[in-house]
């Protein structure tokens, strides 16, 4: 591919790949930036460990980085929560 692909793109792609490589579909995306050399760098949220209420279920933030070709490159868990919980 001659251009880097746009955020949604890169979105589509990183999704798909993160699910399939982590075996966890994410639950919504929360951030798109673009990284050095064309690529993406996105934040997605994942269910971890379903609850009842579903307040009390357990959620991931993932960074998944992909390259100007939507290839992903690396993923990393930076924090865990449950969905009832808001930022400080």
């Amino acid at each position: 591919m001659n251009e880097s692909r746009g955020p949604a793109d890169a979105i589509r792609a990183a999704v798909q790949q993160f699910g399939e490589i982590a075996g966890r579909q994410p639950d919504g995306v929360t951030g798109v930036r673009a990284a050095e050399g064309g690529g993406w760098s996105i934040l997605v949220d994942v269910v971890e460990l379903e609850r009842v209420p579903a307040s009390t279920s357990v959620l991931a933030t993932y960074r998944v980085d992909v390259d100007r070709d939507g290839v992903l490159q690396s993923y990393e868990r930076l924090r865990r929560y449950t969905r009832g919980a808001t930022d400080h």
